[in-house]
């Protein structure tokens, strides 16, 4: 078994779990570990936030999902409002080539010689691939730095009648700003279903300085209140979906390596669709454009800090561009 975390997100991981795992004959990875004591490293936002995994080369799974206890051991708490799609055929192929270079790359950074990873020889069922139009789109730093937002903004740009995107952390950029109140201005109703126990407090209050454009634009917006919300899924009309590990703000869409399936099976958009819907109607709380001007003083300068202060950190560091975002 072969195991690859992030540093960041794994910062906390115990080094009695660590030797646990060594001794059961798991090889563990960790991508990008933090150094120890302060630093401002350039690379430290480049973090690894993919959730994939494959078994036997058979089956596989890619969402939002982390590797966690989110109730922190209470059975009384509700669990995170994610997602995962457990995949069966040819892309379960896609998924494991991806794993199995990164592998390579690691293993070689850290100048270790990898033992052989080969793909199965059986032959692998062919019905996912014909029943359920699925693609795999990853980003990284080198070919795929804007594939995943591309693939947002194509959708977005096409839309004709309907959008539902289910956020963690939304803080997107300009021109996923201006997709979205592009579509509402034209007609198509666009709904957000964005976090309502934040969790990253900058991100959230850079979130809420963007909150009076989009709801004058005609975006709805509800923040989900039962538990946290840690979903990275969208539908757009009944053709097109995607869930994954990416959110919309600047670290996933321009900065971490990330992993998104793209569905374009019927069946699998309305089954999505009816999940988010239910969500967005029993468990999110409106967002008014009235509530949104009235804001405390105090909450109001800490957003319009927290944003512009999102831009220079991200323009000075040079890892985005100042005017996109």
């Amino acid at each position: 078994m072969r195991v690859v975390v992030d540093g960041f997100g794994s910062r906390n991981l115990a080094p009695a779990l660590h030797a646990m795992l060594a001794r059961a004959g798991v090889e563990l990875i960790i991508y990008r570990p933090l150094p120890k004591g302060f630093s401002l490293h350039i690379e430290h936002p480049r973090r690894l936030h993919r959730k994939l995994a494959v078994i036997d080369g058979r089956v596989g799974f890619c969402g939002g999902i982390n590797v966690l206890d989110d109730r922190h051991g209470r059975d009384d708490l509700p669990p995170r409002y994610d997602f995962a799609v457990r995949v069966e055929g040819p892309l379960v192929a896609d998924i494991h080539r991806l794993m199995r270079r990164l592998w390579r790359l690691l293993n070689w950074r850290a100048m270790q010689i990898p033992r052989p990873l080969r793909l199965p020889r059986f032959p692998l069922p062919r019905a996912f691939a014909e029943g359920h139009a699925a693609t795999l789109i990853t980003r990284d730093n080198l070919r795929h730095r804007r594939a995943i937002e591309d693939s947002y903004l194509s959708a977005l740009t096409g839309a004709r009648s309907d959008i539902m995107i289910a956020c963690a952390y939304f803080l997107p950029g300009r021109r996923m700003r201006h997709a979205l109140m592009e579509a509402a201005r034209r007609g198509v109703r666009v709904r957000l279903l964005l976090l309502g126990q934040p969790d990253h407090l900058l991100i959230h209050s850079a979130a809420l300085s963007m909150y009076d454009r989009l709801l004058a634009a005609g975006v709805e917006i509800r923040e989900y209140q039962p538990a946290h919300l840690h979903a990275k899924a969208a539908v757009v009309d009944s053709e097109w979906a995607t869930i994954g590990s990416s959110n919309i703000d600047p670290f996933s869409l321009w900065l971490s390596r990330e992993a998104n399936l793209v569905l374009r099976d019927a069946s699998l958009v309305a089954r999505l669709r009816r999940g988010l819907e239910q969500a967005y109607i029993h468990d999110g709380v409106t967002v008014t454009r009235e509530a949104s001007r009235v804001l405390p003083l105090g909450l109001r300068l800490r957003a319009r800090v927290a944003y512009h202060l999102g831009r220079l950190l991200l323009a000075v560091t040079g890892l985005v561009a100042r005017d996109e975002f």
